[in-house]
C-alpha cells in the first residue's frame, strides 16, 4: 500500500473526504501555481518526499479538477 494516492479518484477522495478540503477554483489555482514553482519551499519538499513522477501526477490531477470546475 502506497502512502500517496495512486489514481485520480483516490487522490480526490483523500483531499475532499479525509482532509476535508474543498476543491474550490481559488484553492485549485493556488495549488497549481505553487506546484509549478520549483523554487517554492513546499513544492521542493513535496518533490523530495514523493519524487518528480508523483509531483507531475499530482499537478495533472489539480489541472483535471480545474477543467472540471470550468465545465460546471
Amino acid at each position: 500500500m502506497s502512502i500517496a494516492p495512486t489514481d485520480y479518484e483516490e487522490w480526490k477522495h483523500c483531499i475532499t473526504v479525509k482532509c476535508k478540503i474543498s476543491l474550490t477554483d481559488e484553492y485549485v489555482q493556488d495549488r497549481i501555481k505553487a506546484l509549478c514553482n520549483h523554487k517554492d519551499k513546499h513544492t521542493k519538499q513535496f518533490i523530495d518526499l514523493y519524487g518528480t513522477d508523483h509531483h507531475a501526477l499530482t499537478l495533472s490531477w489539480f489541472k483535471k479538477v480545474a477543467n472540471e470546475l470550468k465545465e460546471k
